[in-house]
């Protein structure tokens, strides 16, 4: 959640930290702050507020300073205070250390430094980790030493930044649990939670190993194991550039990341389908022994990786002949569930950092299961520590609300279905070129519904002020309601609650009268009269209703208050076309009330704590 930045090098390290910390505001933070080399020793400044605050503070400060780092904080232990915020100092003013996650045993550890004097300014278990890295330093005079002990005396989860007076051209890092990247520039290196925070300054990264430390210098990298042993590292070439981490004209990253969306399904197609078939192989190891001993697949994953997993449910269950189970990887990871050999378990992560879904496939992994990621970020933990993966393509996603890396997920996901129905015999070579081939053509109709938008900024202008949201579907356009309610929620803070259509006479229509909307996803399906007759229902109790319906829909002038076409597509496809009206509407509603849409409250890009 919370956003670090490193620099070492010849520029001005408060002007490069700063910019690094604008490009991880969309993780989530309430209190910003860096540490940098002074005259005298290593300068703290912190504000709780916005990076732009933190800006304000450290304006024509010490503009020599070519070493310092940086950090977004998103309060856990102890309340959104100028004492709580990034960086913590040791009560000598020797290190000054950022952190991201959390630090389980930290009261053990607190008391026991309590006990030998030591007095704290904070209420934060990252105060904790410099106190007695500095007791560690001073007992060895080795910083790898120290950092190694510092790790066989914390639990929990860590990214770890840290500067020493002294040494002044050193940066040192670890991470167990939390991401940290490093960046090698020329004459420069970083550190920072997610590889956009340094786009601007180089595609070069190092990923680095759970445990391991790094001593940065401006001519490179030195990394130990968790043992303190010198390992080798890779240098990854990062595909994305810096301006795919800009708002191109767009008002918000999130009103951007929606429009790319044809662009990001066309992507994750790209090189997988050839002559009327989906062709995985350069992208999975699957053998075809893996893919007939497998009886089930497990798709696992966290809010709207989640959704999108439950989208993907319904075609597994029809191009497949597995047995198909969804879960929440919270949920999953504290199951006693059937995970074995014969699993394929597929574990969806925007990020690949999402601490529980990650906790699930080290689970599943252990019970045997072949564990593949669906994840945007090919360095990720996750990506690092399954059997196969399969990249989304979508570049960085920067709206803390998911958009295009949804549709990305599902499209994903609809990939691997049919794959495995080919390779497994479950699905005919015809039924399998008719479906590809009009998988080919939603990229086109997916900015078909994107010329609509005028229609929704109608809709949100009607409708922004109600309190309350019921949304509703059936079959496979039930996840797209959840999907369509989460979006609202997100940014706009307005109750929203969705539910399976076929549900509203078993409680939730007590809810209705004419103050609460009815958000009904209605496409041309095999549910569609069944859907129809709940609206109907909605309608009775003079609730509005919304469609997001098929063009041509003869009924929805007749029985909806408002609706939003999208072009015909098979059934399977529909949450592709239908999602997108929704995500519109969270937007402009969102934008209407004033709402800070990239950065929504109390939320964050990447849930790297559980």
């Amino acid at each position: 959640m919370c956003g670090i930045v490193g620099y070492v090098g010849d520029k001005n390290a408060s002007c490069v930290i700063l910019d690094s910390l604008r490009r991880l505001e969309y993780r989530g933070y309430d209190s910003a702050g860096m540490a940098i080399d002074g005259a005298d020793g290593i300068e703290i400044y912190k504000e709780v507020g916005k990076v732009a605050d933190l800006a304000k503070l450290v304006e024509g400060k010490n503009s020599n300073a070519k070493r310092g780092i940086g950090h977004t904080r998103w309060a856990t232990h102890g309340g959104v205070t100028l004492l709580n915020a990034h960086p913590h100092s040791d009560r000598n003013g020797q290190f000054a250390l950022v952190h991201n996650g959390i630090i389980e045993n930290y009261m053990d550890i607190k008391e026991q430094l309590q006990r030998e004097g030591v007095a704290f300014k904070s209420e934060t278990d990252t105060e904790v980790i410099v106190h007695l890295l500095s007791n560690y330093y001073d007992e060895m005079k080795d910083m790898v030493e120290a950092m190694v002990k510092l790790q066989e005396t914390l639990s929990g989860s860590y990214a770890l930044a840290v500067i020493r007076k002294g040494d002044d051209r050193k940066i040192y890092c670890v991470r167990r649990g939390s991401p940290l990247v490093l960046g090698l520039g020329e004459g420069e290196t970083f550190c920072a939670s997610d590889v956009p925070a340094f786009l601007p300054y180089t595609r070069s990264v190092v990923y680095l190993e759970e445990g391991e430390i790094a001593e940065l210098r401006p001519d490179g990298v030195t990394v130990w194991n968790s043992k303190g042993e010198l390992v080798s590292k890779d240098v990854h070439t990062v595909e994305w550039d810096v301006t795919m981490a800009e708002k191109a004209g767009h008002s918000h990253y999130m009103h951007k990341e929606i429009h790319e969306q044809g662009m990001v399904l066309r992507t994750t197609l790209k090189g997988r389908i050839s002559d009327g078939k989906v062709d995985l192989s350069k992208d999975l190891n699957w053998t075809q022994e893996d893919v007939q001993r497998w009886r089930k697949v497990h798709i696992v994953a966290c809010g709207t990786s989640y959704y999108a997993a439950l989208v993907a449910e319904r075609v597994f269950e029809r191009w497949t002949d597995l047995d198909i189970r969804v879960d929440i990887a919270s949920e999953y990871r504290y199951r006693n569930l059937r995970c074995d050999p014969e699993t394929l378990a597929i574990f969806v992560s925007q990020s690949g950092e999402t601490a529980d879904t990650i906790a699930a496939q080290r689970k599943a992994r252990a019970e045997g299961a072949h564990c593949m990621a669906i994840t945007n970020v090919r360095g990720s933990t996750l990506a690092r520590e399954v059997h196969s993966i399969l990249l989304l393509k979508a570049g960085p996603e920067i709206g803390v609300a998911a958009t295009k890396t949804f549709t990305g997920q599902v499209a994903a996901l609809f990939l691997s279905a049919l794959y495995l129905g080919r390779l497994r015999g479950s699905m005919t070579a015809d039924e399998e070129a008719r479906l590809v081939n009009e998988f080919l053509q939603i990229p086109y109709k997916v900015e078909n519904v994107l010329e609509k938008e005028n229609e929704v900024i109608k809709l949100a202008q009607k409708y922004h002020d109600r309190q309350d949201f019921l949304f509703i579907g059936r079959g496979i356009s039930f996840p797209v309601a959840l999907e369509g309610a989460l979006k609202l929620k997100e940014i706009s803070y307005i109750h929203a609650e969705a539910y399976a259509a076929g549900e509203m006479k078993h409680g939730p229509i007590a809810l209705l009268d004419e103050k609460v909307p009815v958000m009904a996803i209605i496409p041309r399906d095999m549910m569609y009269e069944k859907t129809l007759s709940n609206v109907l229902e909605a309608k009775a109790r003079k609730a509005p209703v919304i469609g997001v319906c098929t063009e041509g829909d003869e009924h929805a002038s007749k029985y909806m208050d408002d609706y939003v076409e999208v072009p015909w597509t098979d059934e399977e496809f529909s949450p592709f076309l239908t999602v997108i009206p929704l995500q519109l509407f969270a937007f402009h509603v969102a934008k209407i009330l004033g709402k800070e849409i990239d950065q929504p409250r109390n939320l964050a890009k990447s849930v790297t704590v559980e």
